[in-house]
């Protein structure tokens, strides 16, 4: 039966002339059923307004809703051992064309951690993002790298801002320029105190007043100790745990430059369009930056509640290497209960960085500190229920899909 027969069985219409006999009432018959198709055309119509408007309420959130949404979402800090300024993931663009191949697009997306979340976002292209980390710092770092795509215009200035490092006009690369020659214009260019100062005032001022987001005096030392970092370190900031630097971990550089499997690059500075479209959607509000606990009682929670009521289901949800430390706590089931309250469907994912320091996976590819993988959510929920993750091991161990062998 199609849309137009359910329509007339509803509304109880006919277009059957068997039993009309005269020719004024044939006419009749055609009018009247004219007039039933009319109708349906109007309620099909209006169907789709009413789905098109409710679509068009997430397109952008205001200012005040992004900042109750970050506010009212959150959970208390917590403490994790290390400051996350970047990733320390070498293998996260391995399971990019998986991703595009499993349909995974569109939707809500979840993260946790630094600026590899603008990567899987503009790659899953989802129409809302949160980003829930357990250290209130990530929250006010994302909060800093939102106000640098609210006032940035280029991929040259993100950096030129984020590193304290302006760049002469004339020495300026274009839009489009290629993303070596935007890393060799960053790297020519001198850290600038002035800039450094000036720039940290607009942030501020940005978060305050353009994002409507109050900054606790602990809160603004977060950022001044953040954004310092940026510009002490340059292009060579890292992931730095309990203080540690060094060459352990890779640097900002070496991530943006960081290609796949087969060579090709994919970091969200690595081209235009998916730099853009990061932008665009923090200029929209609808990257939300929030404190939560993966097992936590709140943030997650809140998360699904929010998406459920606004009719998104979570495309893609990165966990990085979380679950590790979730299974450490002895806390685990209760990541699995919040996950249960996430709107989800049979296309869902986990995207999962597994550490290769504590093991050898199957996935591994040679050169990489991490092996990225995938996980059916609902997979995940029929394996928790059943018994079968008792530990960090059996789970990225059970039912995981791999990135693509290199070509």
């Amino acid at each position: 039966m199609n849309r137009l027969e359910k329509f007339m069985k509803v509304t109880g219409a006919r277009f059957s002339e068997s039993r009309v006999s005269s020719l004024p009432a044939r006419r009749a018959g055609v009018v009247i059923a004219s007039a039933i198709v009319l109708a349906f055309i109007v309620s099909q119509i209006s169907a789709s307004a009413l789905i098109s408007g409710a679509q068009a309420k997430n397109e952008a959130l205001s200012a005040g809703e992004f900042a109750r949404l970050v506010r009212d979402l959150s959970e208390e800090g917590g403490y994790f051992r290390s400051d996350n300024f970047t990733s320390n993931e070498t293998s996260y663009l391995h399971v990019v064309d998986k991703l595009r191949a499993l349909g995974a697009t569109g939707g809500a997306y979840i993260g946790v951690g630094p600026e590899q979340n603008f990567t899987y976002i503009a790659k899953v292209r989802p129409r809302i993002a949160f980003i829930v980390d357990i250290r209130r710092q990530a929250m006010i770092q994302h909060l800093m790298c939102k106000a640098i795509f609210q006032l940035a215009t280029t991929r040259a200035d993100y950096l030129s801002l984020l590193l304290s490092k302006p760049i002469p006009k004339d020495k300026a690369p274009a839009a489009d320029a290629s993303i070596a020659d935007i890393l060799k214009a960053i790297g020519q260019a001198a850290t600038d105190e002035r800039a450094y100062t000036a720039n940290l005032a607009a942030l501020r001022k940005t978060i305050k007043e353009t994002f409507q987001v109050q900054l606790t005096e602990g809160d603004q030392a977060s950022l001044d100790y953040v954004y310092r970092n940026f510009r002490d370190d340059g292009l060579d900031i890292g992931y730095r745990m309990e203080g540690m630097r060094g060459g352990w971990f890779p640097n900002l550089k070496e991530l943006i430059e960081q290609a796949d499997q087969n060579g090709k690059l994919g970091n969200f500075l690595a081209t235009k369009e998916d730099f853009e479209f990061v932008r665009d959607m923090q200029r929209r509000n609808l990257i939300i930056p929030i404190v939560g606990d993966f097992a936590g009682k709140k943030a997650l929670a809140a998360v699904g509640d929010y998406l459920k009521k606004n009719g998104f289901s979570v495309t893609a949800f990165y966990t990085s290497n979380v679950e590790q430390y979730l299974f450490q706590n002895g806390v685990f089931s209760g990541f699995a209960e919040n996950v249960r309250k996430l709107p989800v469907n049979e296309h869902s994912l986990f995207i999962r960085a597994v550490p290769n320091t504590r093991f050898s996976h199957p996935a591994q590819l040679a050169g990489h500190r991490t092996t990225t993988l995938l996980q059916q959510i609902p997979v995940f929920l029929r394996d928790f229920d059943e018994g079968k993750y008792t530990t960090y091991t059996e789970l990225v161990m059970t039912h995981y899909i791999a990135a693509d062998a290199p070509r």
